[in-house]
């Protein structure tokens, strides 16, 4: 009885009487407010439909809500302490707080309440700031809450990564990942509010190593054999000519007697090398290290100098460098949706036409909206009116997948264009490959790394309407 009583005496009497403020109570008021809609929000998001799938949504209800009461929580200390203050310059500060009486039956209901709220109020921040950090992980948060990330956000969902979360690749595991990635998030964020950010925003060395990431969920020594590529292509002429190219791809890896084989085979062993510019695209020195130990070194002949600066290990990440977010080609882009039949092929010129309207120069996505798809139907209607006529559904059909196509790629206010993000699969659109395998990179006995075609592919057929190969497969 007697600790009840030093606990009113010193405790909960002068909390009473310091609370008493407008401060505190505003304090209190935006706490219980706030805590009313987060509740309300999250018996909804659990048992009915409102959830936080816009990200805008989400910001309000697991950043915003949570910081206002929290805000709230700690105006209420704010208010007591400068009560207390304020009546000490006074000189009004009561020798004796004012009586508590537990037999009131009023001012027990309020201590109880006070105890629930508090319990509550633990609850609430608990959960509030688990769900803030859980939704800021999400790719939802990452790619659409930012809009300088719409260019990454563009091509995540149509990647073969798209169920993968941005953190799975981005933030390396364990508790430095964790923190490094927070801390240099808030710094894009300050850098987004200052619209101090680089434009294009490239990835360079910001992704973590494979070994932390990719091989959580990939086998690098995983045998794939070969696999045969089939792509198609449309020509420049009326007809828009159809062609197909084979190629087999030796992906090789290990196999199950622990042999070596194909691309893959070829770089599982301790590859480094120096790149002299943050993306990685010029590779003047390489280093490999041989089973003895010893390192053979390559020499780029284009190499001016001595060669310095940080030395790599290679990794999946230095091929696969847009495994979520890879970005066509317009010619790319324009025969895979021609192949899935818009813009059709019956339209005359249409392939020569639409790569000229999307390799034009525009001031943003709506300009090149609006221009691209009065360009394509204005060809039409002034150069073949039959068609216009005949296939006007087909030729809207097709200006909205031209407007599709240019809005998925290229982003002006970011400086984002055609190969602004080269892909390093392949050599065809980009250097990829060729950084290495150029047949300029030699060691001093002159031995090189190898360009042969046929070490990482074989053309089956190249550019033909009809291949044999795919009418003896079946699948022509």
């Amino acid at each position: 009885m007697a600790d009840l009583d030093t606990f009113k005496k010193n405790w909960l009497r002068p909390f009473l009487f310091y609370g008493n403020n407008r401060i505190s109570l505003i304090g209190g008021a935006l706490t219980s407010a706030s805590a009313l809609v987060l509740i309300g929000f999250w018996v909804v998001d659990i048992f009915g439909h409102g959830g936080s799938d816009n990200p805008y949504l989400g910001i309000i209800f697991d950043l915003v809500l949570p910081g206002v009461f929290i805000f709230g929580l700690i105006l209420i200390p704010i208010g007591m302490l400068w009560r207390q203050r304020h009546l000490k310059a006074i000189g009004q500060v009561p020798s004796i707080y004012p009586e508590i009486d537990l037999h009131d039956p009023v001012f027990r209901h309020g201590i109880d309440f006070v105890i629930v709220a508090t319990f509550i109020n633990f609850v609430i921040v608990g959960t509030a700031t688990y769900r803030g950090v859980a939704y800021m992980d999400t790719p939802n948060f990452c790619g659409q809450a930012c809009h300088v990330m719409a260019p990454e956000w563009s091509a995540y969902p149509v990647s073969d990564h798209s169920g993968v979360a941005c953190t799975q690749c981005h933030i390396a595991a364990g508790i430095p990942g964790f923190i490094h990635a927070k801390v240099n998030g808030t710094k894009q964020l300050v850098m987004v509010v200052a619209h101090n950010y680089p434009t294009p925003i490239m990835a360079g060395d910001k992704l973590p190593p494979a070994s932390t990431t990719c091989l959580n969920c990939h086998n690098a020594d995983h045998y794939i054999g070969d696999k045969l590529l089939v792509t198609t292509s449309y020509g420049d002429d009326e007809k828009n000519s159809m062609t197909r190219s084979l190629v087999m791809m030796y992906v090789g890896g290990k196999d199950q007697f622990g042999h070596l084989s194909g691309i893959h085979g070829a770089h599982l062993g301790k590859i480094e090398y120096i790149a002299t510019d943050s993306n990685h695209q010029v590779i003047p020195w390489v280093g490999k290290t041989n089973d003895d130990g010893s390192v053979t070194e390559f020499i780029s002949t284009d190499a001016k100098g001595p060669i310095a600066g940080q030395k790599h290990v290679m990794d999946c990440i230095d091929c696969h460098n847009r495994a979520a977010h890879s970005f066509d080609t317009p010619e790319q882009a324009l025969n895979k949706d021609m192949a899935a039949g818009s813009p059709n092929a019956s339209l005359p010129f249409v392939h020569k036409e639409s790569l000229v309207l999307l390799k034009a120069a525009y001031s943003s996505q709506e300009d090149a909206n609006s221009k691209i798809t009065s360009g394509l139907k204005n060809f039409y209607r002034s150069q073949y009116p039959a068609v216009w006529s005949g296939q006007h559904a087909q030729i809207d059909r097709a200006a909205q997948t031209l407007a599709v196509i240019y809005s998925r790629n290229v982003f002006p206010f970011m400086k984002v264009t055609w190969g602004t993000h080269p892909n390093n699969i392949g050599h065809n659109d980009s250097p990829g490959c060729f950084r290495c395998h150029d047949g300029s990179h030699n060691t001093k006995a002159g031995k090189s790394i190898t360009n042969d075609c046929s070490t990482c592919h074989s053309l089956l057929a190249v550019d033909e309407p009809k291949p044999k190969l795919l009418a003896d497969l079946g699948i022509q």
